[in-house]
């Protein structure tokens, strides 16, 4: 699996529209020829090109980075409403640094005052918002417009805590967000309170951070040094609160149980059945003693608490390094996995009795996939990132009609000349992070997602991305 951020650099600020990628056009195409669709992946950019961004894609764009590069996140719970519909947004998240050769941190941060375009239930007359911080918004006419009122940009504040080593991974839990685990590259698990950090920013609406140099030092609640190498499997049950597995690159996977007054009890004793590294861990949306795992032998390996340190299922899953998985919590028979060869697989479990499990199946990608994630507020839908500096967004409920695209060639033939490889579940493409690593759609506000990569994160919102909003969802 590709892990490692290449050449880790600290992150500078690039002029807005400087950088390569966010968009499908050519910048030199002849305005009076048909225009070439550019394949992400597919095709090379010539001599004197470069992609330019479409705005026009999504409801919201933002950029913005920590310092240091960082290889995982994870979005964490509030309490400003469960589903959220209605800009500007605010946001939390928890991230760690990959800073060869510097000291490492893990970064609490918030960002408030996320504009964007606003989606209306009942359409009315289009209300756009843009900012700036590296964002790409709205229209150039409402650019003006609200350049005249005096846009405000969004608000970012950070609290950084001293981490021994680079983190690996970091994850929230679910039903206690102010809990959070990492993996170092020491080879050690820790648990934190990041309880005050997140009080701390709740309670401020500063315009910039104050001492975002400053690192505090702070003791974690737990450390385990029982992993024998270092890893970057770690999951939080989101049944039961507490409950957590971690997995290691010596093939061992480790069970955490709760205890009382912030402590766990973790079994000596790991689950053992892959016979080399475990790249990633998922618990199961609705039984609380199951858990799947996956690895670089190349399969998928379904596992019972219950029923001893073996697992209960073992899968052949892909060619190669099988990088990701990700169980769907609205489907929960659906489990998605991606691989070192670019490719991602979608699973029903109650087939696996039966020997061919797979319902679908994408070669889209040509590189390694690094992330992958189920929609929490589609169940069709999940998002994908890879190697190849690609975000995709997928609908697996969308299937090809011959009829409506002939009917749209007979109408766009003499302007587009459209891919035909294409495959019809491929809702989106986002690009112009450079070496992508972890997505994460944000649970309380539906087209959300979250993405971080070597020269920092983006915020994004593609405007095809409609969720259909629970009945009587507050916002």
């Amino acid at each position: 699996m590709v892990r490692s951020l290449k050449n880790p650099k600290k992150a500078k600020r690039k002029n807005k529209g400087s950088k390569k990628g966010d968009g499908s056009s050519s910048s030199n195409a002849i305005p009076s020829m048909p225009a070439k669709v550019w394949q992400p992946g597919v095709d090379a950019l010539e001599e004197g090109e470069e992609l330019q961004c479409d705005p026009s894609a999504y409801n919201s764009l933002h950029a913005f980075h920590i310092g240091w590069p960082c290889l995982s996140f994870d979005v964490v719970r509030d309490s400003l409403g469960l589903v959220r519909t209605e800009f500007p947004h605010t946001i939390y998240c928890v991230t760690g640094t990959q800073a060869n050769g510097a000291p490492n941190s893990i970064g609490i941060f918030k960002i408030s005052n996320i504009s964007g375009k606003r989606r209306e239930l009942v359409p009315t007359k289009t209300s756009n918002a843009d900012t700036d911080m590296d964002s790409d918004s709205s229209d150039s006419d409402e650019d003006d417009e609200l350049e005249d009122n005096g846009p405000k940009a969004p608000v970012f504040q950070l609290r950084k805590v001293f981490h021994e080593g680079c983190v690996n991974r970091i994850r929230a839990m679910t039903q206690n967000p102010h809990i959070c685990a990492t993996w170092g590259d020491t080879g050690h698990v820790q648990i934190w309170d990041f309880g005050s950090h997140l009080n701390a920013l709740a309670e401020t609406e500063a315009t910039v951070s104050k001492d975002t140099n400053t690192v505090s030092k702070q003791a974690p609640l737990v450390k385990f040094t029982g992993h024998k190498d270092e890893g970057y499997a770690i999951d939080w049950s989101p049944l039961v609160p507490g409950r957590l597995v971690s997995g290691d690159c010596k093939n061992s996977i480790h069970l955490w149980e709760p205890a009382s007054d912030l402590t766990w009890n973790v079994d000596n004793k790991p689950f053992v059945g892959h016979t080399a590294s475990v790249e990633d861990l998922q618990w199961s949306p609705t039984e609380p003693f199951v858990f799947a795992s996956s690895s670089v032998d190349t399969t998928i390996a379904i596992w019972d608490t219950r029923l001893g340190k073996s697992p209960a299922a073992s899968i052949k899953a892909h060619n190669t390094d099988v990088n990701v998985i990700s169980w769907n919590r609205l489907a929960s028979c659906m489990l998605a996995s991606g691989s070192d060869d670019g490719t991602f697989s979608i699973r029903d479990l109650r087939m696996l009795k039966e020997g061919d499990s797979v319902v679908a199946h994408f070669e889209y990608h040509k590189h390694p996939i690094t992330s992958i994630e189920w929609s929490p507020h589609e169940a069709s839908t999940l998002a994908v990132s890879s190697s190849d500096n690609q975000l995709t967004i997928w609908d697996l409920s969308l299937e090809r009609d011959e009829e409506e695209e002939a009917e749209f060639k007979a109408k766009t033939q003499e302007e587009v000349h459209a891919p035909t490889d294409l495959p019809p579940q491929l809702l989106f493409v986002h690009q112009g992070q450079k070496d992508l690593k972890e997505l994460h759609w944000h649970t309380q506000i539906p087209g959300m997602l979250i993405s971080t990569a070597a020269d920092g994160f983006n915020i994004l919102m593609p405007s095809n991305i409609e969720s259909n909003l629970p009945p009587n969802a507050a916002a």
